[in-house]
């Protein structure tokens, strides 16, 4: 980028440099989401592209696989954020976190959150393993 670039040129590029980052961490998953917003918001789909994956989700300060731990037990801890969970648990998959430590995280999370969104993101994680091909996951 020139520092003569344009608000346009620079807008653009935060979004293509976001773009990269959600299709290496959500893949198919993430771009549907953006897909799913063009005819209602397609400005929240340019922001969640440029500023959270572009700015946030490619800072330095934690490893993919952490990111995706900390959005898990957010999303578990918020609740009824079911849809966004099936992104990220797959998300979580694709940087390289097990299905045993997934469920391990989502169980601890009850603790802090409650039994019932604790079941709800499990029956999400089960829904996701099950169409990966990754049922049953071990436990101790």
């Amino acid at each position: 980028m020139t520092a003569n670039a344009t608000t346009a040129e620079i807008r653009q590029a935060r979004f293509d440099h976001g773009m990269e980052v959600l299709t290496r961490i959500d893949g198919e998953s993430g771009q549907k989401v953006i897909d799913s917003l063009a005819d209602i918001s397609p400005e929240l789909g340019h922001q969640v592209v440029a500023w959270a994956f572009g700015d946030i989700y490619d800072r330095p300060g934690l490893a993919p696989r952490d990111r995706q731990l900390v959005t898990l037990g957010m999303l578990t801890a918020l609740g009824g954020c079911e849809p966004q969970l099936d992104v990220h648990i797959n998300a979580a998959l694709n940087v390289g976190l097990t299905p045993e430590e997934i469920t391990e995280a989502l169980l601890h999370s009850a603790v802090y959150c409650g039994m019932p969104r604790a079941l709800n993101a499990t029956f999400v994680a089960k829904k996701v393993f099950g169409e990966r091909g990754l049922l049953p996951v071990a436990s101790r």
